[in-house]
């Protein structure tokens, strides 16, 4: 047996260089400028993924939404190039990929959720070709909308898995974007179909009911509690299992063009170690994101139990949280932040306008703007294209921030006449 390589030691060490690490890393040293902070992060460069959606509708370039990590981190925090292999938190260390151990006195984990390409059978294989694809990738992502550009007939499937996902409305906004240059270009399909494990197309009914109607209006095809299983991409078949009368059932649906989102956990290293709650996810304070056995860990984003969805938006309102308690814990205090559950999904309902969907714990709509927000808007278009990106490059992962908009607004039970 090896020998592990010297360990290194910092103040603060931050699990993953996305979008939670980033913002963090640069909230504490805009607060504290000589504070000791090393990322840990085997990638070079940074994503900002919520617009891979907008890639694949043909709305946006792929290369534009990556970066060099280095010039994403703040100056003078310590880039790790290396990937997590375990967690050690009653040693207070960190092993690496290569070994090492590092150790810190307070640790933050933002690594993000964990993409399980081979859970589906034969998706792997043929992603990228037979007319399979996803936008959750960034090399795929471009070839969505070369298929939707080539389509002239057939049947386009678009598939949700159960369970927890990053941007739950992704899998819908990758149908919406394509059904609306279809009808754009007059292309009449055969089948345009929703498929998710899910029970219903949005988890919070007030959204849902209007999404339905988004739905309707392309005249999708939905089937829920239909969990893909198997891809079979020279035939152009997907395979899918559903449950009737508490048999599991299978079907076979021939394909044309397939947009597959597959399932999602927490990374293996957090799911296998003393951080991990039941269902794998690191274990957190909903309100304080601090550990509640371990007070020197704290966790942000998709990685962690928050009961809220995986979305960018709730990093912009967690970040702020998290560093102000782990700084609050440096000068002896306690927690002095409180994470409201706040996170907003702007569902792309065409080319042109978005329905801006915020809510906070428990389902409470809490829109930034004192307009219904289950109305499909051209302004929420441009926030979404031009504005959120410029945010997130500029302001969110810079550390900065913005004054907090959104609030609990009461509206008519009545779901609006929905024009997307």
């Amino acid at each position: 047996m090896s020998t592990p390589a010297p360990t290194r030691k910092h103040t603060v060490v931050i699990i993953g260089g996305g979008t939670g690490g980033a913002a963090v890393a640069a909230r504490l040293r805009r607060n504290q400028p000589h504070l000791d902070i090393a990322v840990v992060e085997p990638s070079a460069t940074h994503d900002y993924q919520p617009a891979w959606t907008l890639v694949g509708g043909g709305a946006y370039r792929a290369e534009d939404t990556r970066r060099a990590l280095h010039d994403c981190l703040p100056a003078g925090v310590r880039h790790i190039a290396q990937r997590v292999q375990r967690l050690l938190p009653d040693e207070r260390q960190v092993e690496l990929d290569d070994g090492a151990l590092v150790a810190y006195d307070y640790l933050v984990v933002a690594a993000g959720i964990q993409i399980n390409w081979d859970a589906i059978e034969g998706l792997t294989d043929t992603l990228g070709k037979n007319g399979v694809t996803s936008n959750y990738r960034y090399d795929l992502a471009p070839y969505t909308w070369e298929l939707v550009q080539q389509l002239r007939g057939g049947t386009a499937l678009f598939t949700q898995p159960a369970g927890a996902v990053k941007c739950p409305g992704a899998p819908q906004k990758a149908l919406y974007l394509s059904a609306d240059h279809f009808r754009r270009q007059g292309v009449k399909l055969d089948s345009l179909q929703f498929r998710s494990a899910c029970p219903t197309v949005f988890g919070i009914p007030f959204y849902a009911q209007a999404l339905d109607k988004v739905m309707d209006s392309y005249a999708a095809d939905t089937h829920y509690g239909s969990n893909l299983v198997q891809v079979r991409g020279e035939e152009k078949i997907a395979v899918f299992e559903s449950t009737v009368d508490g048999q599991k059932v299978r079907e076979e649906v021939a394909f044309d063009l397939l947009h597959v989102v597959p399932p999602q956990s927490a990374p293996d290293f957090i799911r296998q170690s003393p951080l991990a709650d039941a269902n794998g996810w690191l274990e957190i304070d909903k309100h304080t994101l601090r550990h509640p056995r371990y007070p020197n860990v704290f966790g942000l984003g998709d990685c962690t139990s928050t009961p809220n969805s995986k979305t960018a938006a709730a990093i912009k309102s967690q970040a702020p949280v998290l560093a102000g308690n782990l700084l609050g814990a440096l000068r002896g205090a306690g927690n002095v932040e409180s994470y409201d559950g706040y996170a907003a999904c702007p569902l792309t309902t065409s080319r042109g306008k978005v329905l801006l969907a915020e809510f906070t714990y428990g389902g409470t709509i809490t829109p930034s703007f004192p307009v219904d927000p289950r109305v499909p808007r051209r302004f929420y278009w441009w926030l979404k294209r031009s504005f959120l990106p410029w945010f997130y490059w500029h302001i969110l992962i810079k550390g900065r921030g913005l004054p907090v908009t959104h609030k609990s607004r009461e509206f008519s039970a009545g779901v609006p006449s929905v024009q997307p």
